[in-house]
């Protein structure tokens, strides 16, 4: 009896042992796909560039586990899933969260108008001064400024009057390369020269400046309900990423023009020119403030994109969805954007960043499971935005090869 009983124990032992190396090996396998993978689309995009790359990284987590590699080209490193960059406009998903969180508590409602009062307060979203006064003020409601229907006028992407055929933040950047930017300062160059992409919901235009107002509008109404001075930086650390944050995450939003320096460890971002190259890390982020004002590593936007997309974070199930779905009248098939939420057919839902020599991706798909950040601290400016642009492609690229490679396809 006791010799049919060891036999019984150590069958079940070796069983254990042979599945447990069947796991590993499978594990393995799936982890040097995903490495080759990942390397050939760097390789690959050298190629179609002429440059070198300097890496491609991507952490994914699925059902099996999760899964990271990093590949470096001759000119840059490997990094690490806890590396810090800046993730730009990722930041616009934040914003969201924080406007629906509010929404959800019943400090505003997004079909609100952006002059209304807000409720409870005398005071109303946005100020009610000259510098303020925007084109088509009265009839924009915060809902259209997340689905960037708003036809706010984008004072760091396109050309402003007066700036010599620049964006007013590249211009004054040129100018004073540690001015200290304010939101009303941005609006304030809409307002004076009249700029408008037209009326809300009649055409969708991406806009940095109608992010930068949504920030106000966090701003004043947190300050509001507190009955303190309050900003956008105070708001996201208390309820959505600090300490006290249903999940705490060691993210930084700059706010201040002098702050300039990332944590321990980050990895530089890099501009290739058609005649030089340049290296870039320390940048003026105030003029990006609840536009693209991020920085965290890639482990921390796997945590933040995957609870929230899931409902397990701020959000419920329900106002996640209203992020995910809500695309305003004027979006187009190409488009697919929600409430600061991107939609992809091949990766599910999230957004992507780029700021001087940072380009990022963080994805959630539902339907899989799969949660997937992308970083890329590199961009080809030698054939404008052509070349830029396929570097953005392989963004969505490495999320789809990644993928195959860990048995999604």
């Amino acid at each position: 009896m006791n010799t049919l009983k060891t036999l019984i124990i150590s069958f079940a032992l070796l069983t254990a042992l042979s599945l447990t190396s069947f796991n590993l090996v499978h594990e393995s396998t799936e982890q040097q796909k995903l490495d080759d993978s990942i390397s050939n689309l760097r390789i690959s995009l050298e190629k179609e560039l002429g440059h070198d790359v300097p890496s491609i990284s991507i952490l994914l987590q699925s059902p099996k586990g999760t899964y990271f590699t990093s590949s470096p080209g001759k000119n840059g490193k490997a990094i690490t899933k806890d590396t810090y960059f800046r993730f730009a406009s990722n930041t616009k998903n934040f914003t969201a969260a924080a406007i629906l969180n509010m929404m959800q508590d019943g400090w505003l409602n997004i079909d609100d108008k952006i002059i209304s009062k807000i409720p409870t307060s005398t005071q109303t979203y946005v100020p009610n001064t000259a510098a303020w006064a925007i084109p088509y003020r009265d009839e924009i409601t915060i809902k259209q400024l997340l689905q960037h229907n708003a036809g706010v006028y984008d004072v760091s992407n396109d050309d402003v009057p007066g700036c010599g055929d620049n964006s007013y933040v590249e211009y004054t950047l040129k100018n004073s390369p540690d001015h200290q930017f304010t939101s009303t300062e941005l609006v304030n160059q809409v307002t004076i020269n009249k700029l408008s992409y037209g009326a809300p919901n009649v055409v969708y235009h991406y806009s940095n400046t109608g992010y930068t107002i949504l920030g106000e509008v966090i701003a004043r109404v947190y300050s509001a309900r507190s009955g303190k001075d309050k900003t956008y930086g105070d708001y996201l650390k208390d309820k959505i990423y600090g300490a006290n944050a249903k999940v705490p995450l060691n993210f930084n939003f700059v706010d201040q023009a002098t702050d300039q320096q990332l944590p321990s460890p980050y990895v530089t971002g890099m501009i290739q020119y058609p005649t030089k190259t340049r290296i870039t890390d320390k940048i003026n982020a105030s003029p990006h403030v609840a536009e693209g004002n991020g920085v965290g590593t890639m482990d921390q936007l796997n945590r933040y994109i995957r609870t929230m997309m899931k409902g397990e974070n701020v959000l419920t199930k329900k106002m996640v969805t209203l992020m995910q779905t809500s695309e305003g009248p004027a979006n187009t098939a190409e488009t697919h954007y929600g409430l600061g939420c991107t939609n992809n057919k091949f990766l599910g839902y999230g957004h992507n960043g780029a700021t001087e020599g940072y380009l990022s991706s963080m994805m959630y798909d539902p339907k899989t499971d799969i949660s997937l950040i992308v970083m890329i601290p590199y961009w080809d400016l030698t054939d404008g935005n052509q070349s830029l642009g396929k570097c953005l492609q392989a963004l969505v690229k490495a999320g789809i090869v990644g993928r195959e490679a860990i048995g999604y396809p």
